[in-house]
């Protein structure tokens, strides 16, 4: 194979494909193409032996496959893009309500030391200041409370 004027062997392509999957992979940093780099490896390797493409993209598949069939539960360990960040990491929390809520008006809501606006689940109630709220959804970047003490009843 000649590009540029440069002669390249099976295995100097093979070499330079894991190379560049392998800087996709850490510009991606979520494991999206580092089975591919093996596979692309295992090829190279594969040229020793036979200058036959045919099985040496066999083998690349093979490995690939294999090496993403096998770091499959690794990859649900990692929890890529699963973390959950500020406001839907607030569902579930208490938090007091520091601005009255009303129909007419929407309240203020302190969670974890964080000032939120926030409304009532049940829209014809109001909620004071200092009582108990549970964030039970969220609309926006407002989030739904419900008063502490009306959960318990339930």
């Amino acid at each position: 194979m000649e590009i540029l004027g440069i002669t390249f062997g099976l295995a100097a392509f093979w070499i330079v494909l894991a190379v560049i999957l392998i800087i996709v992979e850490a510009c991606a940093m979520g494991l999206v193409t580092i089975w591919f780099a093996g596979g692309a490896f295992a090829a190279a390797v594969t040229t020793l032996f036979t200058s036959n493409i045919i099985i040496q993209i066999v083998v690349f598949l093979l490995v690939s496959i294999v090496l993403l069939y096998l770091t499959k539960p690794m990859r649900a360990k990692l929890k890529i893009g699963k973390e959950k960040t500020n406001v839907e990491a607030v569902v579930g929390k208490t938090g007091f309500v520091i601005e009255a809520i009303s129909p007419a008006e929407f309240g203020q809501v302190k969670v974890e030391g964080i000032i939120w606006t926030a409304m009532c689940s049940d829209h014809d109630a109001v909620i004071e200041a200092g009582t108990e709220v549970t964030v039970s959804g969220v609309e926006g970047v407002k989030l739904i409370v419900a008063p502490v003490i009306d959960l318990e009843r339930k």
